[in-house]
Protein backbone atom coordinates (compact mmCIF):
# COMPACT_ATOMS: atom_id res chain seq x y z
CA UNK A 1 0.00 0.00 0.00
CA UNK A 2 2.77 2.60 0.07
CA UNK A 3 4.97 4.05 -2.59
CA UNK A 4 7.50 2.82 -4.27
CA UNK A 5 9.19 5.62 -3.95
CA UNK A 6 9.60 5.53 -0.43
CA UNK A 7 12.42 2.36 0.45
CA UNK A 8 10.78 -0.81 2.03
CA UNK A 9 14.21 -1.63 3.00
CA UNK A 10 15.32 0.23 5.91
CA UNK A 11 18.36 -1.71 7.39
CA UNK A 12 21.05 -0.13 8.50
CA UNK A 13 24.85 -0.50 7.03
CA UNK A 14 27.61 -1.83 8.88
CA UNK A 15 29.02 1.59 10.65
CA UNK A 16 25.07 2.84 11.29
CA UNK A 17 24.70 -0.24 13.42
CA UNK A 18 28.22 0.63 15.06
CA UNK A 19 27.20 3.90 15.82
CA UNK A 20 23.53 2.40 17.51
CA UNK A 21 25.96 -0.50 19.36
CA UNK A 22 27.83 2.42 20.74
CA UNK A 23 25.41 4.82 21.91
CA UNK A 24 23.44 2.44 23.03
CA UNK A 25 26.72 1.71 25.29
CA UNK A 26 27.05 5.13 26.77
CA UNK A 27 30.49 5.23 24.87
CA UNK A 28 31.84 8.57 23.34
CA UNK A 29 32.26 9.42 19.73
CA UNK A 30 34.96 12.04 18.23
CA UNK A 31 32.43 12.79 15.13
CA UNK A 32 34.87 13.90 12.72
CA UNK A 33 31.30 14.00 10.12
CA UNK A 34 30.10 16.82 12.04
CA UNK A 35 28.58 19.47 9.48
CA UNK A 36 25.60 21.53 12.00
CA UNK A 37 27.48 24.17 12.52
CA UNK A 38 25.01 25.15 15.68
CA UNK A 39 26.71 22.04 17.17
CA UNK A 40 30.65 23.53 16.31
CA UNK A 41 31.13 26.29 18.68
CA UNK A 42 30.89 28.91 16.73
CA UNK A 43 29.61 32.63 18.26
CA UNK A 44 26.39 33.99 16.91
CA UNK A 45 25.18 37.14 18.05
CA UNK A 46 22.27 35.53 19.48
CA UNK A 47 19.66 38.69 20.52
CA UNK A 48 20.55 40.37 17.24
CA UNK A 49 19.13 37.06 15.33
CA UNK A 50 15.77 36.63 18.16
CA UNK A 51 15.63 40.33 17.51
CA UNK A 52 15.23 39.46 13.71
CA UNK A 53 12.41 36.81 14.31
CA UNK A 54 10.48 38.87 16.68
CA UNK A 55 9.12 41.62 14.37
CA UNK A 56 5.79 42.86 14.00
CA UNK A 57 5.13 42.33 10.30
CA UNK A 58 5.67 38.52 10.98
CA UNK A 59 2.06 38.04 12.58
CA UNK A 60 0.44 39.52 8.91
CA UNK A 61 0.18 36.74 6.57
CA UNK A 62 1.39 37.85 3.16
CA UNK A 63 1.45 35.05 0.82
CA UNK A 64 3.01 35.34 -2.39
CA UNK A 65 4.46 32.54 -4.35
CA UNK A 66 7.69 33.92 -4.91
CA UNK A 67 8.32 34.99 -1.37
CA UNK A 68 7.94 38.49 0.50
CA UNK A 69 9.70 40.94 -1.70
CA UNK A 70 11.58 42.44 1.10
CA UNK A 71 13.62 38.95 1.38
CA UNK A 72 14.23 38.59 -2.03
CA UNK A 73 15.16 42.02 -2.05
CA UNK A 74 17.75 41.21 0.87
CA UNK A 75 18.88 37.68 -1.09
CA UNK A 76 19.56 39.98 -4.30
CA UNK A 77 21.26 42.68 -2.00
CA UNK A 78 23.65 39.29 -1.31
CA UNK A 79 24.52 38.81 -4.86
CA UNK A 80 25.41 42.32 -5.12
CA UNK A 81 27.73 41.92 -1.66
CA UNK A 82 29.57 39.23 -4.54
CA UNK A 83 29.54 41.44 -8.03
CA UNK A 84 26.54 39.61 -8.99
CA UNK A 85 23.08 41.51 -10.76
CA UNK A 86 20.51 39.27 -9.81
CA UNK A 87 16.40 41.06 -10.33
CA UNK A 88 14.59 39.73 -7.09
CA UNK A 89 11.82 38.73 -9.36
CA UNK A 90 13.72 36.28 -10.65
CA UNK A 91 13.57 34.53 -7.26
CA UNK A 92 11.82 32.08 -5.46
CA UNK A 93 12.46 31.44 -1.45
CA UNK A 94 11.80 27.79 -0.39
CA UNK A 95 12.77 26.28 2.67
CA UNK A 96 16.44 25.30 2.42
CA UNK A 97 18.17 24.02 -0.68
CA UNK A 98 16.36 20.22 -0.29
CA UNK A 99 13.21 21.97 -0.93
CA UNK A 100 14.42 23.80 -3.60
CA UNK A 101 15.44 20.93 -5.63
CA UNK A 102 12.26 19.10 -5.56
CA UNK A 103 10.45 22.07 -6.36
CA UNK A 104 12.85 22.24 -9.68
CA UNK A 105 12.27 18.36 -10.30
CA UNK A 106 8.33 19.05 -10.12
CA UNK A 107 8.62 21.72 -12.43
CA UNK A 108 11.14 19.56 -15.07
CA UNK A 109 10.33 15.97 -14.51
CA UNK A 110 7.88 13.60 -14.79
CA UNK A 111 7.86 10.46 -12.76
CA UNK A 112 10.74 8.01 -14.72
CA UNK A 113 12.38 10.81 -16.16
CA UNK A 114 16.16 11.82 -15.60
CA UNK A 115 18.58 13.95 -13.50
CA UNK A 116 22.12 13.69 -14.55
CA UNK A 117 24.01 14.25 -11.34
CA UNK A 118 28.00 14.25 -10.71
CA UNK A 119 29.86 11.79 -8.47
CA UNK A 120 31.73 11.25 -6.59
CA UNK A 121 28.44 13.11 -4.82
CA UNK A 122 26.52 13.83 -1.94
CA UNK A 123 24.17 10.98 -0.75
CA UNK A 124 21.01 13.54 0.01
CA UNK A 125 20.47 13.95 -3.90
CA UNK A 126 19.76 10.20 -4.48
CA UNK A 127 16.65 10.44 -1.51
CA UNK A 128 15.24 13.32 -3.44
CA UNK A 129 15.07 12.16 -6.72
CA UNK A 130 13.82 9.12 -5.71
CA UNK A 131 11.48 10.92 -3.56
CA UNK A 132 10.16 13.01 -6.60
CA UNK A 133 9.69 9.66 -9.12
CA UNK A 134 12.86 10.83 -10.66
CA UNK A 135 15.87 8.20 -11.43
CA UNK A 136 18.98 9.81 -10.99
CA UNK A 137 22.18 8.76 -13.71
CA UNK A 138 25.21 9.89 -12.59
CA UNK A 139 28.20 11.60 -14.74
CA UNK A 140 31.64 10.95 -13.02
CA UNK A 141 33.81 13.80 -12.23
CA UNK A 142 37.45 13.13 -13.58
CA UNK A 143 40.25 13.73 -11.46
CA UNK A 144 43.94 14.56 -12.18
CA UNK A 145 46.96 15.02 -9.91
CA UNK A 146 48.36 16.71 -9.25
CA UNK A 147 46.49 19.25 -7.44
CA UNK A 148 42.80 20.22 -7.19
CA UNK A 149 41.74 18.45 -10.66
CA UNK A 150 38.51 17.18 -10.55
CA UNK A 151 36.49 18.48 -13.55
CA UNK A 152 33.40 17.82 -15.59
CA UNK A 153 34.04 16.01 -19.00
CA UNK A 154 31.60 17.17 -21.42
CA UNK A 155 31.56 14.33 -23.50
CA UNK A 156 30.84 11.68 -20.74
CA UNK A 157 28.20 14.09 -19.76
CA UNK A 158 26.66 14.19 -23.04
CA UNK A 159 27.03 10.17 -23.37
CA UNK A 160 24.94 10.06 -20.42
CA UNK A 161 21.47 12.12 -21.66
CA UNK A 162 19.29 9.93 -22.97
CA UNK A 163 15.63 11.13 -24.16
CA UNK A 164 14.37 10.83 -20.54
CA UNK A 165 16.95 13.41 -19.37
CA UNK A 166 15.50 16.67 -18.18
CA UNK A 167 18.42 18.12 -16.59
CA UNK A 168 22.08 18.35 -15.11
CA UNK A 169 22.96 19.36 -11.62
CA UNK A 170 26.13 20.71 -10.86
CA UNK A 171 27.57 20.96 -7.31
CA UNK A 172 29.80 24.20 -6.89
CA UNK A 173 31.75 23.94 -5.25
CA UNK A 174 31.11 19.88 -4.93
CA UNK A 175 30.65 17.54 -1.84
CA UNK A 176 33.02 16.28 -1.44
CA UNK A 177 35.68 17.01 -3.34
CA UNK A 178 35.46 20.89 -3.00
CA UNK A 179 36.00 21.59 -6.62
CA UNK A 180 34.27 24.60 -8.75
CA UNK A 181 32.33 24.80 -11.48
CA UNK A 182 34.56 26.76 -14.11
CA UNK A 183 33.74 29.25 -16.85
CA UNK A 184 34.52 26.82 -19.76
CA UNK A 185 32.63 24.44 -17.93
CA UNK A 186 29.90 26.29 -17.40
CA UNK A 187 29.59 27.60 -21.14
CA UNK A 188 30.03 24.06 -21.98
CA UNK A 189 27.28 22.55 -20.00
CA UNK A 190 24.76 25.91 -21.09
CA UNK A 191 25.54 24.89 -24.89
CA UNK A 192 24.48 21.19 -24.44
CA UNK A 193 21.52 22.23 -22.12
CA UNK A 194 20.24 24.74 -25.00
CA UNK A 195 20.97 22.03 -27.69
CA UNK A 196 19.34 19.10 -26.34
CA UNK A 197 16.17 21.04 -24.46
CA UNK A 198 18.05 20.41 -20.90
CA UNK A 199 18.26 22.81 -17.87
CA UNK A 200 20.93 23.25 -15.67
CA UNK A 201 20.48 23.50 -12.41
CA UNK A 202 23.71 24.99 -9.96
CA UNK A 203 23.94 23.63 -6.18
CA UNK A 204 26.23 26.70 -4.72
CA UNK A 205 25.68 26.41 -0.56
CA UNK A 206 29.15 26.20 -0.16
CA UNK A 207 29.77 28.72 -2.64
CA UNK A 208 31.10 31.14 -0.28
CA UNK A 209 34.03 29.31 1.13
CA UNK A 210 36.64 28.87 -1.37
CA UNK A 211 40.15 28.26 0.05
CA UNK A 212 42.01 31.14 -2.57
CA UNK A 213 41.27 32.79 -5.79
CA UNK A 214 40.54 31.57 -9.48
CA UNK A 215 40.27 33.54 -12.44
CA UNK A 216 38.81 30.51 -14.03
CA UNK A 217 36.11 29.62 -11.02
CA UNK A 218 32.15 30.77 -11.55
CA UNK A 219 31.35 32.52 -8.60
CA UNK A 220 27.82 31.83 -9.26
CA UNK A 221 25.41 31.12 -12.09
CA UNK A 222 23.00 33.47 -11.17
CA UNK A 223 24.62 36.02 -13.09
CA UNK A 224 27.36 33.96 -15.73
CA UNK A 225 24.33 34.75 -18.82
CA UNK A 226 20.93 33.63 -20.44
CA UNK A 227 22.29 30.95 -22.89
CA UNK A 228 19.98 28.12 -21.17
CA UNK A 229 17.54 27.16 -18.21
CA UNK A 230 19.14 27.77 -15.27
CA UNK A 231 18.55 27.18 -12.00
CA UNK A 232 20.87 28.36 -9.26
CA UNK A 233 20.07 27.55 -5.48
CA UNK A 234 21.60 28.34 -2.25
CA UNK A 235 20.21 29.21 1.71
CA UNK A 236 21.05 30.54 5.09
CA UNK A 237 22.36 26.65 5.97
CA UNK A 238 25.72 27.12 5.21
CA UNK A 239 25.98 30.58 3.73
CA UNK A 240 25.43 32.16 7.52
CA UNK A 241 25.94 28.88 9.26
CA UNK A 242 21.56 28.75 10.13
CA UNK A 243 20.24 25.51 8.48
CA UNK A 244 17.39 25.53 11.67
CA UNK A 245 16.10 29.10 9.49
CA UNK A 246 15.48 27.31 6.89
CA UNK A 247 15.46 29.74 3.79
CA UNK A 248 16.61 28.82 0.41
CA UNK A 249 15.96 30.06 -2.94
CA UNK A 250 16.18 29.53 -6.60
CA UNK A 251 17.28 31.70 -8.89
CA UNK A 252 15.84 31.31 -12.56
CA UNK A 253 16.63 32.61 -15.54
CA UNK A 254 17.36 31.64 -19.07
CA UNK A 255 16.25 32.72 -22.77
CA UNK A 256 13.49 35.08 -22.65
CA UNK A 257 9.97 33.76 -23.45
CA UNK A 258 11.28 29.92 -22.35
CA UNK A 259 12.73 32.09 -18.63
CA UNK A 260 8.79 33.23 -18.26
CA UNK A 261 7.06 30.07 -18.77
CA UNK A 262 9.55 28.09 -16.47
CA UNK A 263 8.49 31.62 -13.80
CA UNK A 264 5.50 31.23 -14.55
CA UNK A 265 5.01 27.31 -13.91
CA UNK A 266 7.74 27.54 -10.82
CA UNK A 267 4.95 29.98 -9.64
CA UNK A 268 2.00 27.68 -9.85
CA UNK A 269 4.04 24.96 -7.95
CA UNK A 270 5.78 27.25 -5.14
CA UNK A 271 2.07 28.46 -4.61
CA UNK A 272 0.93 24.73 -3.91
CA UNK A 273 3.05 24.95 -1.11
CA UNK A 274 3.79 28.25 0.68
CA UNK A 275 5.99 27.23 3.06
CA UNK A 276 8.47 29.76 4.01
CA UNK A 277 7.64 30.86 7.34
CA UNK A 278 7.46 34.84 7.71
CA UNK A 279 9.02 35.18 11.07
CA UNK A 280 12.04 33.96 8.86
CA UNK A 281 11.49 36.10 5.97
CA UNK A 282 10.90 39.29 7.77
CA UNK A 283 14.04 38.41 9.63
CA UNK A 284 16.19 37.72 6.49
CA UNK A 285 17.94 41.40 5.85
CA UNK A 286 19.29 41.35 9.35
CA UNK A 287 20.11 37.60 9.23
CA UNK A 288 22.60 38.33 6.15
CA UNK A 289 24.20 41.26 8.31
CA UNK A 290 26.19 38.52 10.32
CA UNK A 291 27.40 36.46 7.53
CA UNK A 292 31.06 37.98 7.97
CA UNK A 293 31.03 37.01 11.18
CA UNK A 294 30.36 33.65 11.04
CA UNK A 295 31.85 33.18 7.81
CA UNK A 296 34.84 34.38 9.09
CA UNK A 297 34.73 31.94 12.19
CA UNK A 298 33.99 29.17 10.02
CA UNK A 299 37.02 30.18 7.42
CA UNK A 300 39.11 29.97 10.08
CA UNK A 301 37.89 26.48 11.26
CA UNK A 302 38.52 24.90 8.03
CA UNK A 303 41.86 26.33 7.72
CA UNK A 304 43.47 25.01 10.76
CA UNK A 305 41.75 21.76 10.88
CA UNK A 306 43.29 20.92 7.03
CA UNK A 307 46.36 21.86 7.96
CA UNK A 308 45.43 19.51 11.27
CA UNK A 309 44.36 16.93 9.13
CA UNK A 310 47.42 17.13 6.46
CA UNK A 311 50.49 17.13 9.27
CA UNK A 312 48.87 14.58 10.78
CA UNK A 313 48.45 11.79 8.31
CA UNK A 314 51.48 13.23 6.45
CA UNK A 315 53.82 10.01 8.19
CA UNK A 316 51.05 7.46 7.31
CA UNK A 317 52.63 5.92 4.06
CA UNK A 318 50.51 5.61 0.76
CA UNK A 319 48.17 8.00 2.47
CA UNK A 320 47.26 11.39 1.35
CA UNK A 321 44.77 14.40 1.66
CA UNK A 322 43.36 15.19 -1.63
CA UNK A 323 43.95 18.80 -2.66
CA UNK A 324 40.46 21.25 -2.77
CA UNK A 325 39.50 24.50 -3.69
CA UNK A 326 36.56 25.03 -0.99
CA UNK A 327 33.59 23.76 1.02
CA UNK A 328 33.76 22.18 4.37
CA UNK A 329 35.20 18.61 3.69
CA UNK A 330 38.49 16.95 3.12
CA UNK A 331 38.73 13.74 1.42
CA UNK A 332 41.26 11.56 2.35
CA UNK A 333 42.48 8.87 -0.35
CA UNK A 334 43.93 5.93 1.85
CA UNK A 335 47.11 3.63 1.34
CA UNK A 336 46.40 0.21 -1.01
CA UNK A 337 44.44 -2.30 0.47
CA UNK A 338 42.91 -0.72 3.43
CA UNK A 339 39.53 -0.65 2.68
CA UNK A 340 37.50 2.42 3.74
CA UNK A 341 34.17 1.26 5.08
CA UNK A 342 36.08 -1.76 7.23
CA UNK A 343 38.33 1.02 8.29
CA UNK A 344 35.52 3.41 9.48
CA UNK A 345 34.07 0.75 11.77
CA UNK A 346 37.13 -0.32 13.42
CA UNK A 347 37.68 3.30 13.68
CA UNK A 348 34.60 4.10 15.71
CA UNK A 349 34.74 0.31 17.03
CA UNK A 350 38.02 0.32 18.76
CA UNK A 351 38.88 4.14 18.36
CA UNK A 352 35.77 6.04 19.29
CA UNK A 353 36.50 8.06 15.97
CA UNK A 354 33.08 8.56 13.36
CA UNK A 355 34.40 9.29 9.93
CA UNK A 356 32.54 7.99 6.35
CA UNK A 357 33.59 5.67 3.68
CA UNK A 358 34.37 6.91 0.37
CA UNK A 359 31.71 4.64 -1.03
CA UNK A 360 29.14 6.59 0.85
CA UNK A 361 29.98 9.24 -2.09
CA UNK A 362 29.95 6.88 -4.97
CA UNK A 363 33.64 7.24 -5.25
CA UNK A 364 34.95 5.13 -8.39
CA UNK A 365 38.24 3.17 -7.69
CA UNK A 366 40.35 3.39 -5.12
CA UNK A 367 39.78 3.55 -0.87
CA UNK A 368 38.99 6.93 0.46
CA UNK A 369 37.74 8.69 3.76
CA UNK A 370 35.24 11.52 4.02
CA UNK A 371 36.00 14.26 6.66
CA UNK A 372 33.95 17.46 8.16
CA UNK A 373 36.56 20.34 8.51
CA UNK A 374 33.79 21.67 10.97
CA UNK A 375 34.46 19.80 14.16
CA UNK A 376 35.97 21.73 17.31
CA UNK A 377 39.49 22.26 16.97
CA UNK A 378 40.73 20.11 19.86
CA UNK A 379 38.21 16.98 19.39
CA UNK A 380 39.18 17.14 15.55
CA UNK A 381 42.66 16.74 16.59
CA UNK A 382 42.28 13.86 18.67
CA UNK A 383 40.50 12.47 16.31
CA UNK A 384 42.81 13.10 13.47
CA UNK A 385 45.82 11.13 15.60
CA UNK A 386 43.64 8.46 16.39
CA UNK A 387 42.86 8.13 12.65
CA UNK A 388 46.71 8.53 12.01
CA UNK A 389 47.47 5.52 14.85
CA UNK A 390 44.35 3.01 13.41
CA UNK A 391 46.41 3.77 9.77
CA UNK A 392 49.39 3.18 10.66
CA UNK A 393 48.89 -0.25 12.01
CA UNK A 394 46.63 -1.46 9.28
CA UNK A 395 49.40 -0.35 6.81
CA UNK A 396 52.26 -2.22 9.11
CA UNK A 397 50.09 -5.21 9.42
CA UNK A 398 49.89 -7.55 12.48
CA UNK A 399 53.03 -7.79 14.78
Amino acid sequence: MFSRRVPSDHSANSLSSAIARRRAAGLPIIDLTESNPTRCGFQVDAARILSALSRPGSLVYEPHPQGLALAREAVAGYYRDIGATVDPDELFLTTGTSEAYAMVFKLLADPGDEVLVPTPGYPLLDVLTRLEGVRLIPYALGWRAPGPAWSIDLELVRASVSTRTRAIVVVSPNNPTGSYLKRAELHGLSALCRDLGLALVVDEVFSDYATGPDPERVRTAAAAGREALTFTLNGFSKLVGLPQLKLGWIHLSGPGELAAAARERLAYVTDAFLSVSAAVQHAAPQVFGIRASIQGQIRERLRVNRAVLEAGLSAVPGCRVLPAEGGWYAVVSLPAGVPDESLAVDLLEKDGVLSHPGYFYDFSGGSFLVLSLLSPEQEFREGVGRTAARLQAAVSGPR
